[in-house]
């Protein structure tokens, strides 16, 4: 135990015996070497509480909520601080947000059964007896779940499960973790094996929705919601996820006739206005949209998802009224991390297109930074795992395998890295009649992930590539045409647009030999900039930091000259400059090495009415412009990183 750890045990065991004195001393003490360190915080806080000196521990708090806006001890001691001076409604507002970021603090749940009246106060009465009612190893996974510490959590978890192998709150549990760490089929296996030991648990059944959700299994969630929804069709809840279910699906006109149920009821939710948009901006109703994201910051200003829906556009240019308004949220200590990273990129937007190109480059900085820090992304693990693709994947692999693998040529890969133009492509390709648009699929990451085998901390992909037989990559092919069904629309060739997809082009030519491969690539600076500037959903982590990125481009480019060895003529480069100097002569290369004949409906593309669902969804329904080309160059005197790690001159 380092002297940090030792002496806030003394401190906790001081308070504990009610020397609150002796605890805030301690506690000062490590803050002194580090002003930022949150349990110090905390438990000098409590300590400040409990010797009366309420302004100090009010102080205290504030700085602990800028260091850790979604602690939810933090604010359930706001809660006991504000309850003790005597205001009863800023204690429920603080007691609130303690059980929406831990919901395992009973404390909070009793304080707001004793503090609200009616169906609220029986509803935390209810929350607090169903968490003394848990077995204490699940209340302290809970607590260890949400408060960052998931390697913890699990350990505990299956411990209990072992010895508790039917019970459904430890799987429900340990599904949340198998999210939190990616692990998405054993979070739905759980999920399955969960709802049918309690059919009627509502939480188990949203989180079973979740989960298929996340694994791209949208006919079977959009049935599990249809059946939530039919158990009580006027629960607003159920209405959503309903709604949200339908839009993955595609029926927007039965989304939309939810959404304007749920609003009905609870009018001015900002989540709601907000999926709202999101399907009118995917189905290209811009001006809706930007209504719909503008009504959700109208009703809950600190709604960063609202603000950076607006930004997301790329077309959309923010007022000075809304800039300000963006500024006061941004300034708040006890914003939410997520609103704080949505309104630090927004941000970067708004001032960008002012042209304030510091300032605009200070915020997206500082929200990638947020971002890094949270995801702990290693350049140096994905370099090793991008080199053993090069190291496994050999002549002779191929070789071995001539001939196997499912032989339909229906799929086109487009892959590559983020903002490289590929929506682009995929937009122009979508608009032959031959061909079906879907999205960015995840069936062949899955693969993938699956054939790493279930060891901790080992992997047998992708060396397990040399074991497999020409029944199993056969099979592998089928099963990915059956999984990805649902997507199409009845055309001989469909797109998948996964960027990712490019580290696996060897795992792609073993099962689906006469698929074919288009990588889109884009000028370095252009392409590594714009996903730094832009915040993805998801599994793009490399984008949080320059040097990562500028990395991942380096190593990306140097596993695609290895394909381009191995299988030669596999995959057609389109480079997105050449596209636009020579729109039309790209556009035939690429129906040429598809073996599609020429339509005019492709130099068209932009009057292609579909579904778009990436962040340039905008940009793809206007014809083909220079506009992002060279963005970076006024953001150039903060960019010697991203130059170093592309290996540019400085």
């Amino acid at each position: 135990m380092d002297n940090r750890d030792e002496q806030l045990a003394l401190a906790q065991k001081a308070m504990q015996s009610g020397d609150f004195a002796q605890g805030l001393a301690l506690a000062e003490g490590v803050l002194a070497g580090d002003p930022g360190d949150g349990e110090a915080l905390y438990m000098a806080a409590v300590a400040l509480r409990y010797c009366n000196r309420h302004a100090e521990a009010a102080d205290m708090l504030a700085r602990l909520h800028a260091a850790m806006p979604e602690y939810g001890r933090a604010w359930q001691e706001a809660g006991h601080l504000a309850r003790s001076q005597g205001n009863s409604a800023q204690a429920i507002a603080a007691f609130q947000r303690a059980v929406r970021f831990n919901p395992a603090l009973d404390a909070s749940w009793r304080a707001l059964g004793e503090l609200q009246d009616g169906t609220a106060a029986r509803a935390a009465q209810a929350q607090a007896q169903r968490l003394a009612s848990l077995p204490r190893e699940l209340v302290a996974v809970t607590h260890h779940l949400h408060e960052g510490r998931v390697l913890r959590a699990e350990e505990i978890c299956r411990h209990y499960l072992r010895a508790n192998p039917k019970s459904v709150e430890g799987m429900r549990l340990l599904a949340q973790i198998g999210i939190k760490l990616g692990i998405l089929d054993d979070a739905e296996f759980l999920l399955e094996s969960a709802r049918v030991f309690e059919p009627e648990n509502v939480q188990v059944r949203l989180d079973y929705i979740d989960a298929l959700r996340r694994r791209q299994k949208f006919d079977r969630a959009r049935e599990e919601a249809q059946s939530l929804y039919e158990s009580d069709p006027d629960n607003p809840l159920f209405q959503s996820h309903l709604a949200i279910e339908s839009m993955q699906t595609g029926d927007y006109d039965r989304a939309f006739a939810l959404f304007d149920k749920v609003l009905e009821k609870v009018p001015g939710d900002p989540a709601t206005l907000t999926s709202r948009g999101h399907a009118l901006k995917t189905t290209g109703e811009t001006g809706k949209a930007i209504e719909s994201y503008r009504a959700a910051f109208a009703t809950k200003p600190d709604h960063g998802d609202a603000w950076y829906a607006l930004a997301n556009l790329k077309t959309y240019r923010f007022s000075d009224a809304e800039m300000a308004q963006m500024e006061e949220q941004a300034a708040r200590p006890d914003l939410a991390f997520m609103d704080r990273v949505h309104l630090s990129f927004a941000l970067g937007k708004a001032h960008e297109d002012r042209e304030n190109y510091e300032a605009s480059f200070q915020h997206y900085e500082r929200g990638n930074a947020l971002k890094r820090a949270q995801t702990r992304y290693d350049a140096d693990a994905m370099s090793a795992e991008l080199a053993k693709q090069r190291e496994v994947c050999t002549p002779e692999l191929f070789a071995k395998h001539e001939g196997e693998g499912h032989d339909a040529p229906d799929p086109i890969f487009i892959l590559g890295l983020p903002r490289a133009g590929s929506t682009l492509l995929e937009q122009i390709l979508a608009s032959h009649s031959q061909v079906d648009g879907t999205m960015e699929l995840p069936d062949i990451l899955a693969l993938a992930h699956r054939l790493r085998g279930r060891k901790a901390g080992q992997s047998n992909y992708p060396e397990v590539l040399h074991d497999l037989t020409g029944e199993q990559l056969q099979k592998f092919g089928q099963q990915y045409f059956e999984n990805t069904a649902i997507h199409r629309q009845g055309a001989p060739f469909f797109i998948d647009k996964m960027p990712n997809n490019f580290r696996h082009i060897g795992l792609i030519h073993l099962i689906l030999p006469n698929a074919k491969i288009i990588d889109a690539r884009r000028a370095p600076m252009d392409c590594c900039f714009s996903g730094f500037k832009q915040l993805f959903a998801e599994g793009q982590e490399f984008t949080y930091g320059l040097t990562e990125i500028g990395r991942y481009f380096a190593d990306y480019v140097d596993l695609m000259e290895h394909w381009d060895a191995v299988l030669p003529g596999k995959v057609l480069r389109v480079q997105h400059e050449d596209v636009l100097d020579d729109p039309e002569g790209q556009i035939r290369r690429m129906l040429d090495y598809c073996g599609l004949p020429f339509e005019e409906a492709c130099l068209n593309f932009h009057q292609t009415s579909r579904a778009v669902r990436t962040a340039s969804s905008e940009q793809v329904r206007q014809p083909i412009n220079r506009s992002g080309q060279g963005a970076w160059v006024p953001y150039d005197p903060w960019l010697g990183d991203l130059r170093a790690a592309l290996g540019f001159p400085g």
